[in-house]
């Protein structure tokens, strides 16, 4: 009879290094498209941010006549619930709004902020400032 050889349970190391490497280029495949998710949401959100945010501007202009001095009273009188935090920021206290002295209707009493932009300096995806959204 001969001797038989037992061989060990287990995974060589060219096996693991093949494993590894095929995880390593996974990843690198992956990540930038993770990233450009992640990009593509705050872009979105901020959008529908300022959206938001310009129609309480707006409405607040046109039923007051008169624009709102600050964010702070859109969310005292009702107009939204709560001042947004800006996703590019991730603040509710870097958003940059524009003040005009002009009245932009024949019964508006007071001047105010009459647009609002993100506070961030990044670049979105179509080239533009965020800041210039």
């Amino acid at each position: 009879m001969g001797r038989t050889r037992k061989h060990d349970a287990g995974f060589t190391l060219i096996e693991l290094m093949i494993v590894m490497a095929i995880i390593g280029i996974l990843a690198v495949v992956a990540i930038p498209g993770f990233k450009a998710a992640i990009k593509n949401a705050r872009e979105a959100a901020l959008k529908e941010d300022l959206h938001i945010l310009r129609a309480a501007i707006d409405s607040y202009t046109m039923d007051k006549q008169k624009a709102p001095q600050s964010l702070d009273d859109l969310t005292q009188d009702g107009y939204i619930k709560t001042i947004p935090e800006d996703p590019m920021t991730h603040s509710n206290t870097t958003w940059v709004t524009d003040t005009s002295d002009s009245m932009h209707s024949l019964d508006q009493t007071d001047p105010g902020i009459d647009d609002i932009h993100s506070g961030s300096d990044e670049t979105g995806a179509d080239g533009t400032a965020y800041n210039t959204w």
